[in-house]
């Protein structure tokens, strides 16, 4: 899948590039070269120096990412544009359409920047027929600690989330990412000590925590991480349950990518549990949804999707995923499955389709 997707995006990337090198020939910026061969060359030579600075200062993913937003956009316009022949009175001059493309481009790429390097609260309201009373939840996901921030810059958000004043805190994967250094890792770590929470803070693994590289290449484990959060107070759950405050569960389970072929099963996870009390389960991959709703859970809580990231994927990641859900609330049976948009990113750093979040998860039962 990952092949296929890179594929696909270096494809994208290098039609675009193509078709803006057609959009900078036809300014005529190269009209005094007489040769139709050579101009087709300067203008294909002016994109890949603009590729090559953005790359320099982003990186190849995220020059990919501006370069083919600003082929659509201008695509777009052109399309305006031919549409907008038959109704015009007199000729129309493809640069304002250009520019207008451009800049309309320029500001849905700085509000996707600010859409993923910001930070906001969504909240849910749920309610359990069991007699749980009050329970204040904050969920966060894929932080992937220094691509939209540095460790210590984690301790920011925290303190974000902090003002919510959550009886629990549960980081539901992704916290660190491949290319996390350890540096980054153990400040992160070190700023969950401080966070306040009645009943503590939990972790469940994520695809990207142990990493899918050597471990030379940021200087720790899968085991390293699991010592520096427990270090810290944090509760690390790899198919493992604790019972708090004799009313609820929280269930952690073992990632469905590192781990899943002997990951144990919902059922067998909640076997000898006490059904009359509230069960949360923390499980990266929103992909097993019928076995956590078949196992009689009540609430399930992922990352792993960013939301879509950039839209329309949001749309067509279930066409081509195995997720279950992409974003938001969705209930199953007596099962409620929260998908978090999480509070960074993987690799881009514009968020277009969604924002990055936290949840904030209200729940209410019998007795309150």
């Amino acid at each position: 899948m990952w092949l296929i997707i890179f594929a696909v995006s270096i494809g994208c990337g290098v039609a675009a590039a193509y078709y803006l090198a057609g959009k900078v020939e036809k300014t005529g910026i190269f009209s005094s070269v007489k040769s139709t061969a050579l101009t087709k060359v300067l203008a294909v030579a002016v994109v890949i120096a603009i590729v090559v600075i953005f790359c320099l200062i982003f990186d190849v993913t995220n020059t990919i990412v501006i370069v083919v937003h600003v082929a659509v956009f201008m695509l777009v316009g052109d399309l305006v544009r031919i549409a907008a022949l038959s109704a015009a009175r007199r000729p129309l001059k493809p640069w304002i359409f250009d520019a207008a493309s451009f800049t309309l481009c320029v500001i849905y790429l700085l509000i996707g920047w600010i859409l993923m390097h910001g930070l906001w609260e969504t909240t849910y309201t749920l309610s359990t027929a069991k007699d749980t009373g009050n329970i204040r939840i904050a969920q966060i996901a894929d932080s992937h600690v220094g691509t939209g921030f540095s460790g210590k810059g984690f301790g920011e958000k925290l303190a974000k989330i902090q003002e919510t004043h959550p009886d629990i805190l549960v980081i539901t994967g992704d916290f660190v990412d491949d290319g996390t250094m350890r540096q980054d890792m153990v400040d992160a770590c070190a700023a969950l000590e401080g966070f306040e929470a009645k009943y503590g803070v939990y972790f469940c693994f994520g695809n990207h925590d142990r990493g899918y590289y050597s471990n030379e290449r940021r200087g720790y484990d899968g085991d390293d991480l699991v010592a520096e959060l427990e270090k810290n107070g944090i509760k690390v759950l790899e198919d493992e349950s604790l019972l708090v405050d004799d009313r609820f569960y929280v269930i952690g389970r073992a990632d469905a990518g590192h781990g899943g072929s002997t990951r144990m099963s919902m059922q067998e996870l909640v076997a000898g549990l006490d059904k009359d009390k509230y069960m949360i389960v923390l499980d990266h991959q929103p992909t097993d949804y019928d076995a956590e709703a078949a196992a009689g859970v009540d609430l399930v809580l992922s990352g792993h999707t960013h939301g879509g990231q950039i839209f329309p994927l949001e749309y067509i990641q279930p066409l081509v995923s195995e997720n279950d859900n992409v974003r938001g609330h969705e209930k199953r049976g007596n099962t409620d499955f929260i998908v978090t948009d999480g509070i960074s990113d993987w690799a881009i750093k514009f968020k277009t389709g969604c924002k990055s979040e936290f949840n904030i998860i209200d729940i209410s039962g019998e007795g309150v």
